[in-house]
């Protein structure tokens, strides 16, 4: 079942597990010590996909840092037992489906881990910058414009 939400929606159960799994993911998973909690959860829209009670793939729409800037999808993530089901797919499909047909944004901007951007190029983001180190992990900046 997929959800879309907004933070003051959210249930205290479904805020710990988007946090936990997110802490799973980025931190444990990819054994990247970082700040998880960046201080913006509070102004964006949370989109998941739960199976038997527990969430296979989520990611968050994060509004423009400035006006007339680009919305993000940020967060992307999709559970080990549910990658290669197409799962992520259907999850960037219902992104970026919102931010066009609900938001009606102009463009959608990412910053996608390096070995994802074949990925997010299927969907019409184009590079806008070199490949660099974040906590150690190589990522790229993708951008998608809507006409």
């Amino acid at each position: 079942m997929w959800e879309r939400k907004s933070f003051e929606e959210l249930t205290k159960r479904e805020l710990y597990s988007i946090l936990q799994l997110r802490v799973q993911v980025f931190v444990v998973e990819q054994e990247c010590p970082y700040p998880e909690l960046d201080g913006k959860d509070e102004r964006c829209v949370h989109i998941w996909k739960e199976r038997n009670g527990s969430i296979e793939a989520y990611c968050r729409i994060v509004p423009p840092e400035v006006e007339n800037g680009s919305y993000a999808i940020g967060r992307v993530l999709v559970t080990q037992e549910a990658r290669g089901t197409g799962t992520g797919r259907e999850l960037m499909e219902r992104a970026i489906s919102f931010l066009k047909e609900e938001v009606h944004a102009s463009s959608i901007w990412l910053h996608g881990q390096e070995y994802l951007r074949s990925f997010y190029g299927s969907f019409g983001f184009t590079e806008v910058s070199d490949v660099y180190l974040e906590d150690d992990i190589p990522h790229v900046d993708m951008q998608m414009l809507i006409k």
